[in-house]
């Protein structure tokens, strides 16, 4: 096995005419009850925005799946959250998001690194799923 396949480093991001204040309660909105897959369901997740916080999937009735925890949030600029996220399997991930000022409103630009026996299919559709995000977060704010 190669290291390129036991890793994943993307990044993205958009330009928003919107202030990083309101770009950052969207970002937390869509990675919290905002968040859903591509064809519009929810995932029901849940984000606590506070350093320790969870972001989890709450299924009812005692059901759920820990995606991660906020690692550091520091309103308006940066969130970055850690954790095995939708793998469900030996691998950990880092997502850091990051929002600056930028001429005629702001950069939302989001970095997600893994380490682990990584999925080809979670490889295949992670650039997609984070593309649906931003572009939410473009959304709600636009």
């Amino acid at each position: 096995m190669k290291l390129e396949d036991l890793t994943l480093d993307i990044e993205q991001q958009v330009e928003i005419k919107a202030t990083p204040e309101k770009a950052f309660a969207a970002v937390l909105h869509r990675f919290g009850k905002g968040n859903t897959r591509p064809d519009g369901q929810s995932l029901e997740l849940l984000l606590e925005a506070k350093p320790g916080g969870r972001w989890y999937r709450d299924r009812g009735n005692g059901i759920g799946h820990l995606w991660g925890f906020v690692q550091v949030i520091k309103p308006p600029s940066l969130l970055e959250l850690s954790g095995p996220m939708f793998m469900s399997y030996p691998a950990t991930n880092h997502v850091e998001v990051k929002i600056e000022p930028a001429p005629g409103g702001c950069r939302v630009s989001l970095r997600h690194r893994a380490i682990g026996m990584i999925d080809p299919e979670h490889r295949k559709g992670v650039t997609g799923g984070w593309n649906h995000i931003l572009n939410g977060v473009k959304k709600d704010c636009e």
